[in-house]
């Protein structure tokens, strides 16, 4: 391809619901953009089997299903996607370059929504369960262990939330932490210490993650603990396993050109999708630590796209 077909009045960097609803405005504004799908296509909605709480499907859907319709409503409006990931940007000058490999793509505007990954185990019986008993969010999945017996894995402020959380839907939540002492805000330790229903399985790390397959179904019966202090194992049985050990944001293309905070979220300006470099917008989980949550990275999607078309025209 030449560098001519491959100018772009916008180019949208992800592809979950942030990227795909960006794609979506952006379209009906005929700016004709190009989406880079990226590592993960749909983002982190692929890895969820059933969404509830998107609104709109009374009867829930599945996360690959949802985006997949929001994808095929992009393209409808004349949006373009790639199934590949951006490597390299430069935002120095006007039009903006960025790669995917080798292959160099100019665009007037960029959304930035390259969302965020739930830290995980990264063992394989973690990546086996997934979907089937493991969840890496409670307000997400926390639904379906209704009476049930779940287990927690983290001890900052995250895992105790999402502890407490699930002591809404489920029985008993049984918090496991490496240590004996919570990284988390003392407030939200008391708060958790005083529930009835969370137990705390302390100086404990997840050794493998437990669980039936039979006839294609998957269920989590538990998971094997090993003791920090001794290395005793021991079996604790558990119908779910929420991760809660953090998300990181998928910022490490941008470091050293878009503001971040501390964590590595983009810094929007204040009430917009604006970076600090004019015609670079910032969409979904990539800058929202808080929420983390399809409807409200589409509504962000939204915002960048209509800020992008407006900034556009601006520049006319």
């Amino acid at each position: 391809m030449t560098e001519l077909n491959n100018h772009f009045k916008v180019i949208i960097i992800g592809s979950g619901p942030a990227g795909l609803t960006a794609a979506l405005y952006a379209g009906r504004a005929n700016l004709s953009p190009m989406i880079f799908e990226g590592m993960q296509p749909g983002g982190q909605l692929t890895i969820t089997t059933e969404v509830e709480n998107y609104p709109g499907f009374v009867d829930g859907i599945q996360g690959p299903e949802l985006m997949e319709i929001i994808r095929n409503q992009a393209l409808r409006f004349g949006a373009v996607s790639k199934y590949q990931e951006i490597t390299q940007v430069d935002f120095s000058e006007r039009p903006f370059k960025l790669w995917s490999y080798d292959e160099l793509y100019l665009a007037d505007s960029v959304i930035i929504s390259t969302g965020a990954s739930a830290k995980l185990l990264n063992i394989e019986s973690e990546k086996k369960f997934m979907g089937f008993g493991v969840s890496a969010c409670a307000t997400c999945d926390g639904f379906f262990f209704k009476n049930q017996k779940v287990l927690v894995l983290g001890g900052g402020d995250t895992a105790l939330e999402e502890a407490i959380y699930l002591t809404r839907h489920a029985a008993e939540v049984g918090v496991i932490h490496r240590r004996d002492e919570f990284r988390g805000s003392k407030i939200m330790v008391e708060k958790a210490m005083k529930n009835p229903k969370i137990k705390f399985l302390l100086n404990k790390v997840i050794d493998e993650v437990l669980g039936t397959e039979e006839e294609n179904r998957k269920t989590l019966t538990g998971v094997r603990l090993k003791d920090t202090v001794t290395g005793d194992l021991s079996v604790e049985n558990a119908d779910g396993l929420f991760i809660a050990i953090g998300h990181k944001p998928n910022t490490d293309l941008f470091k050293g050109l878009i503001d971040l905070d501390e964590s590595g979220y983009i810094l929007p300006k204040p009430g917009s999708s604006y970076t600090n470099i004019e015609g670079v917008f910032a969409a979904g989980d990539v800058s929202d630590s808080k929420y983390r949550q399809a409807i409200t990275a589409a509504g962000s999607g939204c915002m960048a796209a209509i800020d992008a078309e407006r900034w556009l025209e601006s520049q006319e």
